[in-house]
């Protein structure tokens, strides 16, 4: 059986209300840094594989992890952020700035849209997740840790408990409603098990962080 551990990165400037500028390259804030150290010492066995977003923030929280098990393998994988909003409109600006943007952007539900340079359709982010998907079906290795973001993990895990691959208006406000409903903090786990094409799922894991207390439970899929 194969484990599959999702990761959100731990505090970023961006998540700390800071103005920010080009997305990849967001830093992890002092919090973030310990948050990272917490998901390192989570761990009780050394991951086959560990992969990263192309993104600075999940690369600075995997560090702990890396330096933990020197030995593990690293790889880098699509698992970036959702940035649905150009980089034009959300350069130099704070997450609270870019509420209206974010709002009017959701309720658009056009799967297909693309906001200007540097955005991402729902429909391609969709790509990547079922790509995600795909790999994750197929791995060799016994234990992969996964470090990535709070909208690819949120979607993905739609995605996975929907059984849904459709790209519509429809699609695109059930996701927007399951990331409303289902909170993934910062440093927070999803730890999944595969067996053939079974696929099962943990709750969201925050037992490991200081501010909060959780416990798992697994969901066939």
């Amino acid at each position: 059986m194969v484990t599959v551990w999702l990761i959100r990165h731990g505090e970023s400037e961006a998540n700390a209300g800071l103005p920010t500028f080009e997305s990849a390259t967001i830093k992890l804030t002092d919090k973030g840094h310990q948050e990272a150290k917490q998901v390192a010492d989570s761990f009780t066995r050394q991951p086959s594989l560990i992969v990263t977003s192309p993104y600075l923030r999940t690369k600075q929280t995997a560090e702990p992890t890396i330096e933990r098990f020197p030995s593990a393998p690293q790889s880098e994988w699509l698992v970036q952020e959702f940035d649905y909003l150009s980089v034009e409109r959300r350069s130099n600006t704070t997450l609270e700035q870019r509420r209206p943007m974010a709002k009017a952007y959701w309720e658009k539900y056009d799967p297909f849209y693309v906001d200007g340079e540097g955005a991402e359709s729902f429909a391609a982010v969709m790509s990547r997740v079922q790509d995600l998907q795909n790999k994750i079906l197929h791995l060799d290795k016994e234990f992969v840790a996964v470090f990535t973001h709070r909208l690819f993990m949120g979607i993905f895990l739609w995605s996975l408990l929907t059984n849904s691959v459709e790209i519509s208006s429809e699609s695109i406000r059930q996701a927007r409603a399951f990331l409303d409903s289902v909170p993934t903090p910062n440093g927070s786990i999803v730890k999944l098990q595969i067996k053939n094409s079974d696929i099962w799922t943990s709750r969201i894991i925050t037992s490991h962080l200081s501010f909060s207390t959780s416990s798992e439970s697994s969901v066939h899929m």
